[in-house]
Parts: C-alpha cells; structure tokens; sequence
C-alpha cells in the first residue's frame, strides 16, 4: 500500500512525520525508537510485533486527522468547484506528465514541432476567465525535472494560453521540491478550506480524487502552497531560463 506524506514537526528533513496509508484508516507514525526500560515496563498488552515511538504532542495537534479516510471518488464529482469556489483555485502538479496530456490532439502537434501556447479558448480556458473577471484567482505550481521530461516540455509550452486567460502558473525543480518537504502527490485546493488529492495509476491516469475538509489534510496543503509559491518561478521567465540552456 502507498504511503502519503501529511507532515513533520521537524524543520531540517530528520524525524518524526506521520503518514497516511492510502486505503485504510490507519496513520503511520515515524519517530526515535523508545528505549526506557521504565516506560517499557508500564505498557499494557503488548503484542511481540508491537514497537513504540515518541512523537511531539504539537506533531499529532497539527497533522492528526479527525475523520475517517475520504473515499476514492470521480473527478468529474469537482466539476463544480471551478466555478463555486469564492478565492483561490490552488493546484500542485507533481508528476512527471500526464496521460490526458498524451491522449490529447495537442500532443501530436506539440511533438511536430507547432506552437501549442496560442490556441483558442476552450471550456476551461472560457471559464478561468469568467472566474478571474470576478476577482478570483487561478493558481498552480508545477515541480519539473532537469532536464524537463517530454511531458513536462509540453505543459511549459502550452502554458501561454492558460496564463492569457488569467492563470498564474510557476514552476518549481524537483530538488526544491524535495528540501522543502513537500507533498508528493497532486491536489487542487479550493479557498483554503477544501482539498481533492488526486489519485493516478502507473501509466498517469487519473483515477479520481479524494475530497477532504479534515482541518489536518487542509493544513499541510496550505503549508505545500506557501512554501511552493514563495520559491517558485513564473512561468514566462521559468521558459526563459530553458530556451537559455538549449
């Protein structure tokens, strides 16, 4: 089963975190082992493959959920958020490309060499600008590899249209990612209230979200976005600095 980073109460990368193991309700807790023979000797009913961990108690009031594991449900379950939400529409993308990006018609033409960043407005570029007209903003973070992975290329060259329309996408290396501490999974964040972590299998396909309200799940991605934004690039000067290396 897959372990999903929530949060550490530890600043230079070193223990204790806790995880969520996806599919179950059940939190997996890192820290220093506990050695006291006197605490050992007060423990009740211990089982033999049992071990025991300290953990800070702030750890546990920040990052603990309070409710059962969302469960799995469609994409199209979000739709509506689109155009509901009242703020801000926060995206993380982390992964190396996407399989709705290669089963797309841009795709063909993006690897024939055309320029995919001028498009015409679709349903979603239409409505990035209806919102943003409203005073909301669109916004997402994308962590790249060096060198970009083929689709990461594609994103950063159709990036253009989306930012036209109102978004503002950066960019943010992997390794920056990984000192920062964050997330390794995909999720949009609606008004800092609402969170939909996206779930993919091993080929990128997208195979639904999992939508939460937990105050801890809410938390940590709040966390992810301030520490991503402050460090990431724009998009206009972020392809900049590609063209610059080719």
């Amino acid at each position: 089963m897959t372990l999903r980073f929530i949060g550490t109460s530890s600043d230079d990368g070193d223990c204790p975190t806790l995880y969520d193991i996806q599919g179950t309700n059940e939190i997996l807790v890192q820290g220093e082992r506990e050695t006291d023979p006197e605490h050992l000797a007060q423990l009740r009913d211990v089982k033999e493959s049992e071990t025991f961990v300290r953990v800070p108690r702030s750890l546990l009031i920040r990052y603990a959920p309070t409710a059962e594991a969302p469960a799995l449900q469609p994409f199209a379950s979000i739709s509506s958020f689109f155009r509901e939400f009242r703020h801000t529409a926060w995206r993380l993308e982390t992964r190396p490309g996407y399989a709705s990006d290669r089963n797309s018609a841009k795709w063909a033409r993006f690897l024939s060499g055309e320029d995919i960043g001028r498009d015409p407005d679709n349903a979603w570029r239409e409505n990035v600008r209806a919102q943003t007209a409203q005073g909301k903003r669109f916004e997402r973070v994308r962590l790249v590899d060096e060198p970009l992975t083929q689709g990461q290329a594609f994103l950063l060259a159709s990036a253009p249209g989306n930012v036209a329309a109102g978004e503002d996408i950066r960019n943010l290396t992997r390794a920056q990612a990984r000192e920062l501490r964050l997330p390794d999974y995909d999720f949009w964040l609606f008004d800092s209230k609402t969170v939909a972590r996206f779930a993919f299998d091993d080929e990128d396909v997208t195979l639904g979200v999992y939508v939460s309200e937990d105050p801890a799940d809410v938390l940590a991605a709040c966390q992810a976005r301030d520490a991503a934004w402050h460090h990431a690039v724009r998009t206009e000067e972020f392809a900049e600095r590609v063209r610059s290396t080719m």
